[in-house]
């Protein structure tokens, strides 16, 4: 479509046939993606509010068409990539950030970590060397004063704070330590997410990074088990893969924006899950 005739359709945003609006709304939808950047051009010159209001909530349908594309990509052939799903969660807060930017930051939190580690160390050592840098040095740590934001979630805000929840602060330890060659993986602990230490020549170990990673084993987990009354499974105590890290993501997202209020919110995440698991939030 020429650029006379976008520019023809969007004047058309301030009709006040509500037919006609839906309309012009659903031939702009069609056009995909590529009319982002032309319909955020059109917003910056066009200083009538109902048409920007209306232009923003365009582009909003369009770059979360895109998002549930991607995200759906990833969860069927990109899984191995953990950092791209956390990238992808957080694009529907930030559409405008950027994957490398985010590699960039892992990639410094690794060199600050690689200067101190020792490859030849214990296990126990090696951890405590890798807590050292991140709680001590970078001063990462738990968000406990606002628990529930949704910035929690999003991992550009957690590299930026240094604050997060417990699965974000897993995720990017996670990510450090296996960039270091250690054996470490997620864990789905009701109520908590944690990370463990596997590999067969050491006894299996277990890392509480949102308790600037304490190390503790299988028999607190199974007296944390035992507290909350709840039937042992093998999934409370071995490595989960990523697509459940991001769903469990996206899980937490669902709580956080209904304790602030942002139903619409609520109910797009829930899309987002549905979308790549067919999982209904309520019946989890």
């Amino acid at each position: 479509m020429k650029e006379s005739e976008l520019k023809a359709l969007i004047s058309l945003l301030d009709d006040e046939d509500r037919e006609i609006i839906t309309h012009v709304e659903q031939k702009l939808a069609s056009l995909g993606e590529n009319v982002i950047p032309f319909l955020e051009q059109e917003w910056e010159s066009n200083l009538n509010p109902l048409v920007q209001s209306r232009i923003e909530d365009l582009i909003h349908v369009l770059q979360f068409e895109l998002l549930k594309e991607r995200l759906l990509n990833w969860y069927e052939h990109g899984s191995d990539d953990l950092l791209k799903g956390m990238w992808l969660i957080a694009s529907y807060q930030y559409p405008d950030l950027e994957y490398v930017k985010l590699k960039q930051d892992l990639e410094q939190i690794y060199y600050d970590a690689w200067l101190e580690f020792k490859q030849d160390a214990h296990p126990h050592d090696q951890v405590k060397i890798l807590n050292s840098v991140l709680f001590g040095k970078l001063k990462f740590m738990a968000n406990t004063k606002n628990f529930h934001s949704p910035s929690n979630s999003m991992i550009n805000c957690v590299l930026e704070s240094k604050k997060g929840n417990p699965i974000t602060l897993c995720v990017v330890y996670m990510l450090v330590a296996q960039k270091l060659k250690l054996p470490v993986y997620g864990v789905n602990l009701p109520n908590l997410f944690i990370l463990t230490f596997k590999e067969p020549t050491y006894k299996q170990f277990y890392i509480n990074a949102f308790n600037k990673g304490l190390i503790f084993s299988r028999d607190d987990i199974e007296n944390y088990i035992a507290e909350l009354r709840i039937t042992p499974q093998n999934v409370f105590f071995d490595p989960c893969d990523h697509r459940q890290i991001i769903k469990r993501c996206l899980r937490n997202l669902v709580q956080s924006f209904g304790k602030i209020g942002e139903h619409a919110k609520v109910e797009e995440v829930k899309t987002l899950l549905y979308h790549i698991s067919g999982e209904n939030f309520s019946d989890l």
